[in-house]
């Protein structure tokens, strides 16, 4: 699975997702800031025309694409979302966690194309 990482995710989570040998990229990357600060469907529809998943917790925008995308058969991206309150922006060690996380999930991704909460060890 390709990975698209919203710009709520710091550069240095692709970078570690990349070491590990997933093709991974983020907002903050030199051929993805155009969608630094740009419009959610902008960066709904860079991940369809990259075939990529979308990180991203904005849950609330991202779930109505989808519902639309799908209601009316169109193109969408699977989507994993996280929560700040599961995995706090800035509290030491999320970036930890969710390479782990992600790294199980791009390791041997999910039956189907259905969007998930991203599962954590929860420490």
């Amino acid at each position: 699975m390709r990975l698209l990482l919203d710009e709520m995710y710091p550069a240095a989570l692709a970078d570690q997702l990349r070491a590990r040998g997933h093709d991974v990229v983020s907002v903050h990357d030199a051929d993805y800031r155009h969608l630094e600060g740009a419009l959610d469907a902008e960066v709904f529809e860079a991940a369809i025309e990259d075939g990529r998943a979308l990180l991203t917790e904005n849950v609330p925008d991202f779930r109505r694409f989808e519902t639309d995308a799908l209601g009316s058969d169109a193109p969408c991206p699977r989507l994993i979302y996280t929560s700040n309150r599961q995995l706090p922006r800035g509290k030491s060690g999320t970036v930890g966690r969710l390479v782990v996380a992600l790294d199980a999930v791009l390791t041997e991704p999910r039956e189907g194309s259905a969007s998930f909460f991203l599962e954590t060890d929860g420490s």
